[in-house]
């Protein structure tokens, strides 16, 4: 399931500074390291997660790797939470007080036969 790999990326602090960066325009590593003051590797590493996650995207323009937000990920994790929330719905709609209740089934009666006099 993807969707986790999603919640994984985004628990992290560091990365969804990084992701809603990206989200307002294409940027570099060293111009992300200085925006979140850590070292590049590091920025990579965050980077990388983020790719596997379906979040970022990256384009090379000569030496320079420039990177993307990507809603790709973000598609699987909606996905997922909309299920869980039509779960949610229906469960409240079975509890509803207010909703009528339909009476339990009875069992179907026997037909009577009149009986020949």
């Amino acid at each position: 399931m993807a969707y986790e790999e999603v919640l994984v990326a985004l628990a992290d602090p560091t990365r969804r500074e990084l992701y809603s960066s990206l989200r307002r325009g294409d940027r570099t590593v060293s111009e992300l390291a200085e925006l979140t003051q850590i070292s590049q590797p590091a920025t990579s590493q965050h980077l990388r997660v983020l790719r596997a996650a379906d979040l970022v995207t990256e384009r090379r323009e000569g030496t320079r790797r420039y990177y993307r937000a990507s809603t790709a990920g973000l598609e699987e994790l909606r996905d997922f939470v909309e299920s869980l929330w039509d779960d949610v719905l229906a469960a409240y709609a079975a509890d509803d007080p207010a909703r009528p209740r339909r009476a339990a089934a009875r069992p179907a009666r026997k037909k009577r036969t009149r009986r020949p006099s």
